[in-house]
């Protein structure tokens, strides 16, 4: 393909392709930088993006990335392609897709239909140009619904995985965080443990567990044990009462091998999930997690920068329908989203992004305690994603995952966007944390402070 040239007064910047362009474009990051695929300049960058603005948005179904002989990532994207729904915005540029974005035209519905007409490559082109606020107002004007055992996504509400993690797999610690999540609200999007223990025996038990209460207090969620998708399907296999699979996944063939998976291997677990028919109300089996920074780490990147690889993890989320998405934003370390002005930036670009290709997308707002980063950038974070329409978050006692070793949100966190936000929870969960007391009045989360009186024999010799 051809070079791409911008004139900056007496200076032209040349950047050799697309791929080239989209790098210099991004906003300044750590993991850009240690990839060597960074501008050298705030100049160039600006040169980029305002080269990138002009660019047809035709282009990108012209020009792979990453090889379409030798990636089955960029094969999904480009032979998913849907033309029909490109249409609409076929004779638009990159920039000119910014402002339609922007625009009164684009509106829930018409957003919709737009989603598989649009590659991950021109969503990450897009937000290269835009501000934060863009980036919340256009998230905020997609919505996308999922179902299992309840209905997540509808505007209005803000759900949340309530992750009772412990460094033991001890019963007693997962229940009592589990009930204390409970108490806060938290739990509608799944009730997810990461296993210190991470073989299948361990997620059979820890999967009958959640099971157990689950059924046992007829709470509308779904429950996930966090394994590597094989464990799941080794659990499915022996029987387990198996909810959704899980999986971590990456934008580049290479980069999801490391993972140990492939789009057929995902497919085959989704297909045993959903011979299980364990949903309620519909049949969203799959959660995936992703986060920027994780091509590189495994050298797989292609020279792409990250937030464009990110990019491309969401075309394999959305081939398999899951239920939950989220980029765990902050989790991988300085090395890749230095600061909290990163993480921030990062984490709304995640959320953009994957909205508008057509996802359930959550945020794990999080960072390391390495990093130039702490509580308040999170709140920030939090309270621009709950105004810009982000499906879940993620509740984890006292905010400090004790067994991941990373700050994130807590019970409370999500309490406090709900109340200033005037969001609820799914609303099948709502209507329980009502009926069993743990939520009062007409408000969206006025807590009654008493215990309900069905955990009570659980709790008392």
């Amino acid at each position: 393909m051809s070079q791409i040239t911008h004139l900056v007064g007496s200076r032209t910047y040349l950047f050799a392709d697309l791929r080239e362009l989209l790098a210099k474009a991004s906003p300044a990051r750590s993991g850009d930088y240690l990839a060597g695929v960074a501008a050298g300049s705030a100049e160039e960058r600006v040169a980029a993006q305002m080269a990138l603005a002009d660019l047809p948005l035709t282009r990108f179904l012209n020009e792979a990335l990453v090889p379409y002989e030798t990636d089955e990532v960029t094969r999904l994207i480009l032979d998913r392609h849907d033309a029909a729904a490109f249409a609409p915005i076929r004779h638009l540029t990159v920039g000119g897709l910014r402002d339609w974005l922007l625009g009164d035209e684009a509106i829930e519905p018409v957003l919709a239909r737009l989603a598989p007409g649009i590659t991950p490559e021109m969503a990450a082109a897009v937000l290269k140009i835009m501000r934060i606020q863009d980036l919340v107002l256009v998230a905020r004007k997609c919505r996308v619904l999922t179902r299992f055992r309840n209905t997540i996504g509808l505007p209005g509400t803000l759900s949340t995985r309530l992750q009772p993690n412990h460094p033991l797999d001890a019963p007693s610690g997962i229940a009592a965080s589990l009930l204390d999540g409970l108490m806060y609200g938290s739990g509608d999007a799944v009730i997810g443990i990461n296993p210190a223990t991470d073989n299948v025996p361990q997620v059979i038990k820890l999967l009958g567990m959640l099971d157990e209460i689950i059924a046992r207090y007829a709470i509308p969620t779904q429950s996930c044990v966090l394994t590597h998708v094989t464990n799941t399907m080794a659990a499915i296999e022996r029987g387990a009462p198996v909810d959704l699979v899980f999986q971590s996944i990456a934008g580049t063939q290479a980069a999801n091998a490391s993972f140990g998976v492939d789009l057929a291997l995902l497919a085959e677990a989704r297909e045993a999930a959903l011979s299980l028919r364990r949903g309620t109300l519909g049949d969203n089996v799959m959660y995936f997690e992703t986060g920027q920074g994780s091509a590189l780490s495994s050298n797989a990147n292609h020279g792409l920068d990250q937030q464009t690889c990110e990019a491309r993890a969401y075309a394999v989320a959305r081939e398999f329908k899951p239920l939950l998405v989220n980029s765990v934003v902050g989790f991988i370390g300085p090395e890749y989203l230095y600061d909290g002005k990163q993480i921030i930036r990062a984490g709304l670009e995640d959320h953009f992004c994957a909205k508008l290709l057509g996802l359930p997308m959550g945020v794990d707002v999080c960072y390391t305690n390495h990093a130039e980063a702490d509580q308040d950038d999170m709140d920030v974070l939090l309270t621009m994603l709950g105004a810009a329409g982000c499906t879940y978050v993620m509740g984890v006692p006292g905010a400090d995952d004790i067994m991941l070793n990373y700050q994130t949100t807590s019970f409370h966190d999500a309490l406090y966007a709900r109340r200033v936000l005037g969001l609820r929870a799914a609303p099948e969960f709502d209507a329980w944390l009502r009926g069993m007391g743990i939520f009062t009045g007409a408000g969206p989360a006025t807590l009654s402070g008493a215990v309900p009186a069905a955990f009570r024999p659980a709790l008392l010799p």
